[in-house]
């Protein structure tokens, strides 16, 4: 018997291009139980995909601040997910649903 050695999944090493990371991000937000989790964990997901350390300085936030926005224990406002996602060169929109 052979002992197989798991690594741990990171969507952040699947976000190639911005049609990647909408596509996530989306898939997200439609799965989001109604607490914000799933949309924090894509931004988190996301921002590590791209450079961190950037992201924080166009959010106006320390790089430890937005990792800590984005954990799983984050409560980021919604002014904060904005300027994430704006920096990210992404937006957020309504649409009826079907």
């Amino acid at each position: 018997m052979s002992q197989h050695e798991l690594t741990p999944f990171d969507a952040a090493s699947y976000l190639k291009d911005h049609d990647d990371m909408i596509l996530y991000l989306n898939a997200c937000i439609d799965e989001d139980p109604g607490d914000g989790s799933l949309i924090r964990a894509a931004l988190n997901d996301i921002a590590r995909a791209q450079n961190m350390s950037s992201l924080a300085r166009s959010v106006g936030m320390t790089r430890a601040g937005l990792y800590k926005a984005l954990s799983p224990q984050g409560s980021p406002g919604f002014d904060t997910v904005l300027k994430i996602t704006r920096a990210l060169g992404l937006r957020l929109h309504a649409d009826r649903r079907g």
